[in-house]
């Protein structure tokens, strides 16, 4: 007869058992793979849990909370452009064929994760005064290089980013939406990073956080938008 006094051991205590393979990266894999299932509304730690088969409790060694959970999630999606061969950290052959590998290498992961996909417009990230923010500081940082290496002003540097930003981050979120992704807003407005951004390996973002923290979201979308009334003017010559 078993002593009533020793605990059966089960999950994580138990050889060979699911919790005792948890860590931290395998919490995130399975949180994308169930916003792509249920939905971004749908996810908490209970529900997680149950499908890893593990109490919520157990995550919390992991991921501290919900939102560290979503930031963690946005962060591995964002870490996968780094690992496609077809994009360049560092501009390789030119300015123009890093922003082409750049863009392509977005969409694909915005299709690959279409319902993920709105929240890295949507997170906040560790350095909100970035307009528009991205969440990957090592690539504005090398967006910023590479155009000041090609010959751009620190103005009109910060000018493509955002043009370049606003383009992608704007078409992306229509195309995932067709695709049944809910862009509509989540979380709490009110929410903010759970770090300040670190600048010191970011020499560029530190130096141009003045003209990056600049809103020129009017002229921009009327510039924009005069950009295109040029391009269908010039379909009637």
């Amino acid at each position: 007869m078993a002593d009533s006094g020793t605990p059966t051991p089960t999950g994580e205590d138990q050889p060979g058992g699911d919790r005792l393979r948890l860590d931290r990266q395998r919490i995130l894999e399975a949180g994308k793979v169930f916003i792509e299932q249920h939905g971004v509304r749908q996810l908490s730690m209970r529900r997680l849990g149950a499908e890893l088969d593990v109490e919520a409790m157990s995550l919390y060694r992991y991921v501290p909370s919900r939102e560290d959970l979503l930031d963690g999630i946005v962060e591995s999606v964002v870490d996968e452009l780094y690992s496609d061969p077809e994009v360049y950290v560092e501009p390789r052959y030119g300015w123009q064929d890093y922003l082409l590998r750049l863009a392509h290498g977005l969409r694909r992961l915005a299709m690959k994760h279409p319902q993920v996909f709105p929240l890295i417009a949507t997170r906040p990230t560790e350095a909100p005064w970035v307009r528009p923010p991205l969440r990957s500081l090592r690539w504005v940082e090398s967006f910023l290089r590479a155009m000041t290496n090609a010959g751009f002003s620190n103005e009109n540097a910060v000018e493509a980013y955002r043009a370049f930003s606003s383009f992608l981050i704007g078409h992306l979120l229509l195309e995932v939406a067709a695709l049944g992704a809910d862009i509509g807003p989540v979380e709490d407005t009110g929410h903010s990073p759970s770090r300040q951004a670190d600048l010191t390996d970011y020499p560029l973002l530190q130096e141009l956080q003045g003209l990056l923290s600049e809103d020129h979201s009017k002229q921009e979308f009327d510039t924009a938008l005069d950009s295109l009334l040029d391009r269908l003017d010039s379909q009637l010559n």
